[in-house]
């Protein structure tokens, strides 16, 4: 079963508390999106390590519920 676009949001602010998160259906068949993850955290830190951050804050849901998501990762 795919993950809701508001589930992906609530998972990522829970490992970035103060992430902005916008969640961009690619294909309109709620498994494969965009977050657009935009944190003070990621200061000083390479892509990456931002992108393991993001990863993590799916707690393994990743390639599982979570069929493809496309990171982008900014700082304020």
């Amino acid at each position: 079963m795919p993950m809701k676009a508001d589930d992906i949001t609530a998972l990522i602010k829970e490992g970035i508390e103060d992430a902005e998160v916008e969640i961009i259906d690619l294909a309109g068949d709620g498994d494969h999106y965009k977050a657009v993850v935009t944190s003070p955290v990621f200061e000083g830190m390479n892509r990456v390590k931002q992108h393991q951050l993001v990863y993590a804050s799916l707690k393994g849901r990743m390639g599982g519920e979570l069929h493809a998501l496309a990171l982008e990762t900014r700082t304020p």
